[in-house]
């Protein structure tokens, strides 16, 4: 390309240009050096815009690491906090760049093949690039999310899955992350509109000031939780405590008939009783004080047999009881299996 002298761009920009029939996102790029978006349609040179050596940036947009709210015990209070529904699924990154999206778990895995509805949703958004944080998630029929059915909905139903979007970290080449939540909040809901229940991308809704009553209607519901954020938080990524996030838990009574090692703690293999007998729920972290957790390991010794107190499948490092020990254990509601779940206390031992 012949170079041209800095005195002749402007002439050269105020000719008219025909522009070939593509998609309006094609039409536009992200200036390197600006960071704004620049379209081509308005430039005689359809390279080089009004600012001296801006050019456009042969690198798009990519994975950020996710900002994480801090668990506690009870909302906070005042009206610098908005709270919104906790969503029980998939935390998922949407980046459009292109004219094409990707979708990233909070790790950064590309699991843009498993969204595939989410994904074409995205790239009919009015923008030419963006960033968007939120949830994937599957609905039941009262529409809370259903966290034992997502696995087998990725895989079966897809089209049944639903991005709950909630931050907005860049749009059309700015950088968002350092504006308040608020406006972030605001541009999100200006880019997506009013929710569409047919679409698979929702704009999820919060409240000001009052996430005590938020949270004990979640917990009626039994949804997971609530998360509390600072309107005027900055994005940053990492753990944070201008998110906090408060779970809705139960306690309840199981029979132990096992015990396992655990990734962080060993664990006790639970049952619940039923008028047919025992039933199978889930495991449950031994984190147990003195002297209680002398008396649960004495007490496993025991107890120990052969052969489990329900059919089981094979298990390594697993020792099973005879089901003669009752404890207390809290854990997450809103599931049938046990999620999230500690043993609290010894009921009695046998």
């Amino acid at each position: 390309m012949k170079l041209l002298r800095r005195g002749s761009r402007e002439k050269l920009n105020k000719l008219p240009v025909t522009t070939p029939d593509l998609a309006d996102a094609d039409h536009l790029y992200r200036c390197e050096a600006c960071c704004q978006i620049v379209d081509r349609r308005s430039l005689g040179d359809v390279l080089i815009h009004e600012e001296p050596d801006h050019s456009p940036t042969a690198e798009g947009l990519g994975f950020v690491a996710p900002m994480m709210p801090t668990l506690v015990d009870t909302p906070p209070e005042g009206d610098e906090w908005q709270h919104e529904i906790k969503y029980d699924g998939y935390r998922t990154q949407l980046v459009i760049d292109g004219g094409h999206a990707r979708a990233f778990t909070r790790n950064g895995y590309d699991w843009t093949a498993k969204y595939p509805g989410i994904v074409r949703a995205a790239e009919d958004l009015w923008c030419a690039s963006s960033i968007i944080d939120g949830e994937v998630i599957i609905q039941d029929e009262q529409g809370r999310c259903d966290f034992g059915s997502f696995k087998s909905a990725m895989k079966a139903r897809p089209e049944k899955l639903v991005f709950m979007a909630f931050d907005l970290l860049s749009l059309n080449g700015r950088d968002l992350r350092a504006k308040p939540l608020i406006e972030r909040r605001q541009s999100l809901q200006e880019l997506l509109g009013t929710n569409d229940p047919s679409c698979c991308i929702h704009f999820s809704d919060h409240v000001i000031g009052t996430g005590a009553d938020l949270f004990r209607a979640a917990d009626q519901m039994g949804l997971e939780g609530i998360v509390s954020k600072r309107i005027n938080s900055r994005y940053r990524s990492g753990s944070t405590k201008s998110w906090l996030k408060v779970k809705c838990f139960g306690e309840g009574e199981f029979v132990v008939i096992g015990t396992a090692r655990g990734e962080r703690a060993p664990t006790a293999l639970l049952a619940r009783e039923t008028a047919e007998g025992l039933e199978y729920a889930g495991s449950a972290m031994v984190t147990l004080p003195d002297p209680d957790r002398e008396t649960f390991w004495r007490t496993n010794e025991q107890l120990k047999t052969e052969r489990p107190a329900l059919p089981m499948p094979a298990r390594k490092e697993t020792s099973w009881l005879r089901p003669e020990m009752r404890v207390r254990v809290k854990f997450l509601k809103g599931e049938e299996m046990l999620r999230h779940a500690t043993v609290k206390a010894i009921v009695s031992a046998h």
